[in-house]
């Protein structure tokens, strides 16, 4: 084992100690001939326990697959339910500025920025973000903190009628893995649809299924809609994608340290793509070869947007970027930007890429700062260059 030195400080994580993340992480430390990294339990930070040690390079995890710090963060002992966001995001906020603190006062590194991950888990300001830089993404009336709130079915319903708008995501402001989105469709004679896995309890309230359902009549939609509303909603147009196989594709591309090192087809019969609510790997090399054929930017091009909206985010060492493409695979959008976007099991860096055969989690151990002077990130004038060819 390679004891901790100036070039690979002692590493320390926050996260769920029994949890896939920070295995993954110790494995891929192991398999480098690291030290393992010292656990800093979420708990531990919501109750101000948390201490820092100097020198340590640590690296900020998800809360997500602690039940213990998600019954803190959201309120409520039922993991289930999807309320709770606005109050999930600012104990979130105050943990991470606690961390961020005490790894300062210790002397240590932190692989965050407490900024960027307010930004992050605020739909809203990371549409703004991304769309400032150049970054292509979905019309979005929601867009920015000067937007106007949606309130309520009533404030949607409006925005249903406007040019563009007749199809749109309805996403939780501070909401992950799909919890609580609508895709809300209206037609003619004030027809709507919603396509969700929430399920509306005949108490009112929300909660998250694996099974994703259909509501169509305009009262159960309008009383989703009132019940998501007070923690915030970010509204996007629905745009059509490309397929395979018949059935909806986008791509998770996992960029670390600023280049695209990983990326996963996911498609899916329905709007939702992901992975848990049924949806399914497709096949990257044919994605590769549909892009190949296709006029427009092509596989390059549809690195360079994924690399362009992790460049918004410097201080974030690996992101998750969800890129939308349009059909016959033309051009693309980015949907959303996750920073705890790289928990894919089995997934190695993709054929030519600069972590083909390791994982997400060794392609971070085995890049900057884990491991300086490696896989650093690419000029940004490149991206640029490739985005301005590329957007819808």
């Amino acid at each position: 084992m390679t004891p901790a030195t100036a070039a690979h400080p002692a590493a320390a994580v926050v996260g769920h100690p029994d949890g896939r993340r920070t295995a993954l992480l110790q494995t891929a430390l192991r398999k480098a001939g690291r030290a393992p990294a010292r656990v800093v339990p979420w708990t531990d930070v919501l109750s101000g326990t948390a201490r820092f040690r100097p020198g340590e390079l640590v690296r900020l995890d998800s809360p997500g697959q602690d039940p213990l710090a998600d019954r803190l963060l959201r309120g409520t002992a039922d993991p289930t339910r999807v309320e709770g966001g606005a109050r999930w995001y600012r104990g979130f906020l105050d943990a991470v500025q606690h961390v961020a603190d005490g790894v300062r006062a210790a002397g240590g590194t932190l692989l965050a920025d407490p900024g960027e991950l307010a930004v992050l888990f605020d739909k809203r300001l990371c549409h703004a973000g991304l769309a400032a830089a150049g970054v292509p993404v979905p019309p979005s009336p929601t867009s920015g903190p000067g937007a106007p709130p949606v309130r309520g079915w009533p404030d949607l319903r409006a925005l249903l009628a406007r040019p563009g708008l007749r199809r749109v995501f309805a996403k939780p402001a501070h909401g992950s893995s799909a919890s609580g989105v609508l895709a809300v469709e209206s037609g003619t004679g004030g027809r709507v649809r919603a396509t969700t896995s929430v399920e509306l309890t005949p108490s009112g309230a929300l909660h998250n299924s694996l099974r994703v359902r259909r509501y169509e009549d305009e009262r159960t939609v309008g009383a989703l809609v009132d019940a998501l509303a007070p923690d915030g909603l970010h509204i996007e147009r629905w745009l059509p994608k490309a397929s395979q196989h018949g059935r909806a594709a986008d791509l998770r591309v996992v960029a670390t340290a600023g280049r695209a090192t990983h990326a996963v087809v996911r498609t899916s019969a329905g709007p939702l793509t992901n992975l848990h609510l049924g949806g399914s790997r497709g096949d990257l090399a044919a994605v590769r070869e549909a892009l190949a054929a296709a006029p427009g930017a092509g596989w390059p091009g549809l690195l360079a947007v994924a690399e362009g909206a992790a460049a918004v985010f410097p201080g974030t060492p690996c992101v998750g970027v969800d890129v939308l493409p349009a059909v016959h695979w033309r051009r693309f959008a980015v949907a959303e930007v996750n920073a705890f976007g790289d928990l894919l099991p089995g997934l190695t860096g993709f054929e030519g890429g600069p972590a083909e055969g390791l994982d997400t989690y060794a392609a971070q151990v085995a890049s900057p700062p884990w491991n300086p002077g490696a896989l650093r990130a690419p000029h940004r004038g490149r991206a640029s260059a490739a985005l301005a060819g590329a957007r819808p």
